[in-house]
């Protein structure tokens, strides 16, 4: 079974939202329950089964805030 991971770095993040927008597969979401120290809304990484690690949120990030892990399982 493959899976992913996407690390989200709160430090750097603005929440622009452009990886929840660019997600393919809607695997991030701005849900409004989390925030960054300066009250800046942070994403979450909702659904590790459907995400293929295809790096587009990465891409797409300005602040180089996330990173992506494709996991492997037997």
């Amino acid at each position: 079974m493959v899976t992913a991971e996407v690390l989200i770095d709160e430090n750097r993040c603005f929440g622009c939202g452009y990886c929840e927008k660019f997600c393919p597969r809607s695997c991030i979401q701005l849900l409004g329950d989390k925030f960054t120290s300066l009250g800046q809304l942070v994403p979450t990484f909702t659904k590790p089964d459907e995400c293929n690690a295809c790096g587009i949120c990465v891409w797409m990030c300005p602040h180089l805030a996330l990173e992506v892990y494709q996991c492997i399982e037997d």
